[in-house]
């Protein structure tokens, strides 16, 4: 692969690079209490010659990700980058500046803030921008703006329509086992050198911060909808259903720069993260690309987003953001051609290929989301699980087939040994997966452990995907040290309190363990005060239900201001009772529902039964 690939272009380098101003040094961030919430030091190991342990295109992808520092987009914008795994951009008004996706961390944000402020002055923020409501974009909010600040009308909080709903279910509704796997994704726990973490394609990894959440107080609605603020004029368009359910794209017209949030940057973009997610629309994603080069691309000088470096230029922009729609509709139409050829998912992940156009363009290569999972994205989107092949329609779950494989293969000393065959002759996938059998049956047979740690090190080596090396090498490290848990939880405090009444049961409902509710049969009547909202509650059969103003008898009354909603949410009744709940009734009916809730384990098992 070094010698394949169009080593020599060096524009990204140059791109990568121009308008620096300042870096931050040490370029390490801490919470309060010192701990280290980021560290792009960790990384300066990246500036040296690319070892064999790492793929030479993921190390040229990590080396341009990993610049760090305060840059000049176009007079008037400035953006901060390497201080988290996404950008956070500043955009200078008449008499304070706009502040473009804060982040993950209030600690980082802050950071960034300060850094932007020591070249630039103390310039006070007069609004802040969510381009979409993934949690990178907008859980630092706190460290540039203060609730009172947003409360008092001194600065709005802009995002697209449906954000909130959907940066909160996100987070809560399967978050626990996103947060999980997001710790092998973004190698969260691997050791920042070149046989651990060097990058996960999008950005080095995520912060470790506290994670916070502002709603917004505009709502960009419609496309071509404008806005000046603070002096700034502002065009947007919306893109739902592409990168993020509420996303948007807006051009600034008189600076001729055109921010295209996360829909164009320079890798290949997940359809459906390794994390999990809802699967994206790759045909809406190249749909809205195609309306944002009509409606911008000749009248900008610049683009930028909230992952990477500019692209500077009318006609490189044009380039850019077309192979960037080719991209994601070509996934699209040739998945969907070869569904109706009758190929499944796994089959079309390894007869498709790119054109050479694609293939050639740096920014089109599988760094984060890669052409394999992608197009199994496409075909689940489409076609579900199931491949239509009854051998496969109700086969045994991974620890009771993995049971029969054994047996059937000899036993696990003689599955491990042909392994072993396997490995040494460079067939690593196909060892991983015979190794994997043996783990799930017999999860303490050290051979085994130590044989498949050592086949997933080598294919994490061999990715270009910075996430699939991610995966592989964490796969590895727990076999050898044991379970690391969850690193990062985003179910902030600030998260839970935004919970509007109805997702707020919805998430109660997914915590119901069913067979001990069985035989419970509750009823309550909820009062948000701060929604002006009522609503009855039974829960009956297992199955938790609400109804809006609902009639009937209740035991229990309760009055939820917003306050106490991330006590509750959390079932500590008495903190919530402390922060100003108030209950009309038999308070046990609450501790009884609170009994039988299951929250989830952030520590599950991945690699082993």
């Amino acid at each position: 692969m070094a010698e394949v690939f169009p080593y020599a272009d060096q524009r990204d380098f140059t791109d990568g690079r121009r308008g620096f101003l300042t870096r931050l040094d040490p370029a390490v961030v801490r919470a309060a209490d010192g701990t280290v919430v980021w560290d792009s030091d960790s990384y300066a190991f990246l500036a040296g010659d690319r070892p064999d342990t790492v793929h030479p295109s993921l190390w040229r992808q990590s080396s341009l990700v990993v610049e760090q520092g305060l840059f000049e987009v176009v007079d008037g914008i400035y953006q901060v980058r390497g201080l988290d795994l996404s950008n956070i951009s500043f955009v200078e008004g008449d008499t304070g500046v706009i502040v473009i996706d804060p982040l993950i961390s209030v600690e980082t944000a802050a950071a960034a803030l300060g850094l932007y402020r020591s070249r630039r002055g103390d310039r006070p923020v007069t609004a802040v921008i969510y381009t979409h409501s993934h949690i990178d974009h907008f859980g630092g909010v706190r460290g540039v703006v203060t609730q009172d600040d947003v409360d008092t009308g001194r600065v709005p909080v802009i995002a697209p329509t449906g954000f909130l709903e959907h940066a909160i279910s996100e987070n809560v509704y399967a978050g626990t086992a996103m947060a999980r796997r997001a710790g092998y994704m973004y190698g969260a726990v691997l050791p920042r050198n070149a046989r651990g973490g060097v990058g996960a394609g999008l950005g080095q990894t995520t912060s470790t911060g506290s994670v916070s959440l502002i709603p917004p107080t505009v709502n960009i609605t419609e496309t071509g909808q404008e806005l000046t603020v603070d002096g700034v004029r502002m065009v947007f368009q919306l893109a739902p259903d592409s990168e993020a359910p509420a996303e948007m794209h807006f051009l600034f017209p008189d600076r001729q720069a055109l921010c295209m949030a996360e829909n164009a940057t320079h890798t290949l973009h997940n359809l459906l993260t390794l994390r999990g997610a809802l699967v994206r629309d790759p045909h809406a994603w190249a749909r809205h690309l195609t309306e944002a080069i009509d409606l911008f691309a000749d009248k900008a000088d610049v683009v930028f987003a909230s992952h990477h470096w500019p692209t500077w230029g009318t006609d490189t922009i044009a380039e850019f953001l077309g192979l960037q729609r080719d991209l994601y509709a070509y996934q699209h139409d040739q998945t969907v051609r070869l569904i109706n050829l009758g190929y499944t998912g796994s089959e079309i992940a390894e007869l498709l290929e790119l054109p050479p156009a694609l293939r050639a363009a740096w920014h089109t290569h599988g760094y984060y989301g890669s052409l394999s999972h992608n197009v199994k994205a496409v075909y689940q989107r489409y076609m579900g699980w199931y491949d239509g092949n009854p051998a496969r329609l109700w086969q045994h779950p991974p620890h009771a087939a993995a049971l029969r494989y054994v047996e059937f293969m000899g036993g696990a000393d003689a599955v491990v040994e042909k392994a072993r065959g396997s490995a040494d002759a460079g067939d690593l996938r196909w060892a991983a997966q015979v190794l994997d059998h043996v783990v799930f049956a017999q999860s303490d047979h050290a051979a085994a452990r130590e044989l498949l740690a050592d086949v997933l090190e080598k294919l994490g080596f061999g990715c270009e995907n910075g996430t699939w090396r991610n995966n592989y090498l964490s796969g590895a490290a727990e076999l050898r040290q044991g379970n690391f848990g969850t690193p990062t939880a985003t179910t902030s405090p600030d998260v839970l309190a935004q919970l509007p009444p109805r997702m707020f049961f919805d998430a109660i409902a997914v915590q119901v363990d069913g067979p001990k509710a069985w035989n419970l049969d509750l009823a309550m009547r909820w009062h948000f005060p701060d929604h002006g909202e009522t609503y009855r509650t039974t829960l009956h059969n297992g199955v938790f239900t609400y109804v809006e103003n609902g009639r009937g008898d209740v035991d229990l009354t309760l009055s939820v201001p917003r306050a106490s909603l991330p006590h509750l949410a959390t079932r500590d009744v008495d903190a919530a009772v402390a922060a100003g709940m108030g209950l009309d009734g038999d308070r046990e009916v609450l501790h009884r529902l609170a009994g039988i809730l299951d929250p989830g384990d952030p520590n599950f098992n991945i690699i082993e039964p």
